[in-house]
């Protein structure tokens, strides 16, 4: 999934927004819009999952201040950032800052022209970056990214599988073993009914064979039989 986040007043929202869903078409991906404005800062933060964020520098919200409260208050620097902006002064503002935005964009007549051609580098961009489980769920085919997906348990007494993403909870008939043939090397067993993700692990103390992930989950569940090969995992994985 990509959340399109949208800072900018109503005509231009509706013309970006028109153009993604376009583009996007031609991806079997879910998108989610996401329109801030007062309430920017606070919203932002329940936000999950891969972000590209579109600001208008002549709007509520001030653009640039805006990129820089998601790069240096927020510390995300691996969310792209584009700035729609009323002059070319503003290319020089960006690089003073060293926000690394994905662009600025120059709101001219053609300026959309160059937004599909941002959609086309993103879209690169994705699917070089990540990679991402597919499966049916009440006859209804899902894409989670691998980024996204914290841990997979095997539901108790039963063949059935949840996967626990950073923006819900997803069920498949699917056996464990049968998932996990598709996940890649960031992924883990530590005991025969859950498989974890290696990029989500806070911390794992061996003392106390405990595992806490960054969400604040936190496992004690770490069988005898995949101890040594956990803590090997942990401390190699790259």
């Amino acid at each position: 999934m990509i959340n399109f986040i949208m800072s900018c007043n109503h005509s231009s929202a509706v013309k970006l927004k028109t153009t993604i869903d376009s583009h996007m078409m031609n991806y079997d991906l879910e998108v989610k819009y996401h329109f801030l404005n007062k309430d920017f800062k606070e919203k932002v933060k329940t936000i999950y999952g891969n972000k590209v964020y579109i600001f208008e520098n002549d709007c509520e919200n001030n653009g640039l201040e805006a990129a820089r409260y998601i790069r240096e208050i927020l510390d995300d620097w691996n969310s792209l950032i584009i700035l729609v902006a009323g002059h070319r002064e503003a290319r020089h503002e960006v690089l003073e800052k060293r926000l690394f935005l994905f662009d600025v964009i120059i709101n001219t007549f053609d300026f959309l022209k160059i937004f599909k051609e941002d959609l086309e580098k993103i879209m690169k961009i994705y699917n070089n970056r990540h990679g991402c489980l597919t499966f049916e769920s009440n006859r209804v085919i899902k894409r989670i990214d691998f980024n996204n997906i914290d841990m997979i348990v095997k539901e108790k007494d039963s063949k059935k599988c949840m996967i626990k993403a950073s923006y819900g909870n997803y069920y498949t008939v699917e056996p464990l073993n049968k998932v996990s043939e598709r996940l890649d090397k960031r992924f883990v067993k530590i005991n025969r009914s859950c498989i974890i993700n290696a990029d989500q692990i806070e911390e794992y103390n061996t003392v106390e064979n405990k595992i806490t992930l960054k969400n604040g989950f936190i496992s004690y569940d770490i069988s005898r039989d995949y101890k040594k090969k956990v803590s090997n995992y942990v401390c190699n994985y790259k």
